[in-house]
């Protein structure tokens, strides 16, 4: 059974950091594209930071670009997203995600979700 669980999420002030990571279990994901999405109260789910398969490159969202760094174990079990500088607007419910491929189009898995609330 495939699993992808998220952590790390919680509260923190404008200007903090933390770090979310995700485990994936039930298969081999070396050759998955992993990442992050986020949904915040009243908006649709959008993209935040993709590492495709075998550590390839990055992407991230504009809104995150130099604050958010994305990154896996050599396991290709875990993926992680170290996010400082944090602003209000970015609480939201974060969500892992993995799809076969180099990009997260329609992933296959998602994970469960962590909250991130940043306070002002």
């Amino acid at each position: 059974q495939v699993q992808l669980v998220e952590s790390g999420g919680g509260l923190v002030q404008a200007g903090g950091s933390l770090r979310l990571s995700c485990v994936a279990s039930g298969r081999s994901f070396s050759s998955y594209a992993m990442g992050w999405f986020r949904q915040a109260p009243g908006k649709e789910r959008e993209f935040v930071a993709v590492m495709e398969r075998f550590g390839g490159s990055t992407r991230y969202a504009d809104s995150v670009k130099g604050r958010f760094t994305i990154s896996r174990d050599n396991t290709w079990t875990t993926v992680y997203l170290q996010m400082n500088s944090l602003k209000p607007e970015d609480t939201a419910v974060y969500y892992c995600a993995a799809r076969q491929g180099s990009t997260l189009h329609r992933p296959d898995y998602w994970g469960q979700g962590t909250q991130v609330t940043v306070s002002s």
